[in-house]
């Protein structure tokens, strides 16, 4: 039976990437993770990445990219850069929510976007955290607008969604139409008096995968029967990035 391959947000190696990206992807190759997720360049060229890739394996699978490297003047220049690291796929992990005014602002920005970045052969999502579940105060729940009103696909993340009060498995295959991957991720939710536009970020703690409350197990046997993309992501750096997502892999290999 062939392995369950998985992907790794380049984030979860945070303590690292800023200041070895190169060592960062080795320590990914090492631990047995195939896809990376890039969450920034730190100055490095697209040649640069594109070698160190194709030296210890690895595919680029997406990006985490924001708004401010998909303005006018900057667009170009992030779309070339997929193009020579052989990034299918750009996703935005993020905005600022604050008004309608701002909303609607980026919903005109992301399909800008994704029309010019489709006709280079990259697809455009939207990546959640809690908050974009919730109604905001001038009454829009934001997940729901950007459905509804691009063609965005979405990344879920599923401890998010799980910490937003959502049954991760059920909004997955209620939206699998428009998801094109997920992170699998791990930890201790907020309390269910949190839940809501300005709260849901207290006392959230990441853990690594299987450690925490999400369904980690149920989200992985999801995306086996749908053929979705998983991409690990890990944010408590404990006690370092490496280790964290060490322990992540080996969990998920306790599930092949």
């Amino acid at each position: 039976m062939a392995r369950t391959e998985y992907g790794l947000q380049m984030y979860s190696l945070r303590d690292i990437t800023k200041d070895d990206l190169k060592g960062a992807l080795k320590v990914a190759a090492d631990l047995g993770y195939k896809y990376i997720e890039f969450a920034g360049f730190f100055g490095h060229s697209a040649k640069e990445v594109k070698e160190w890739l194709d030296e210890y394996g690895l595919i680029c699978c997406s990006t985490h990219t924001g708004v401010g490297l998909l303005t006018d003047e900057n667009l170009d220049a992030t779309l070339q850069y997929h193009l020579d690291i052989g990034c299918p796929r750009l996703i935005i992990p993020g905005a600022d929510w604050s008004t309608e005014e701002k909303l609607n602002e980026n919903l005109a920005l992301f399909a800008k976007v994704q029309k010019k970045a489709a006709a280079l052969g990259i697809e455009v999502g939207y990546h959640n955290h809690s908050g974009e579940f919730f109604v905001t105060p001038y009454g829009k729940v934001i997940e729901d607008e950007i459905l509804a009103k691009t063609d965005l696909k979405v990344q879920i993340d599923t401890f998010w969604s799980f910490n937003a009060g959502l049954d991760s498995v059920a909004y997955l295959e209620s939206i699998k139409d428009r998801v094109f991957a997920v992170h699998l991720k791990d930890g201790l939710p907020t309390a269910a008096e949190n839940r809501e536009w300005s709260s849901w970020t207290k006392g959230v703690q990441g853990k690594s995968l299987g450690s925490g409350e999400a369904p980690v197990a149920a989200v992985r046997a999801w995306c086996l029967a749908n053929g979705m993309p998983m991409i690990v992501e890990s944010e408590g750096l404990s006690p370092t990035g490496p280790e964290e997502v060490g322990r992540c892999i080996t969990y998920l290999r306790t599930l092949d």
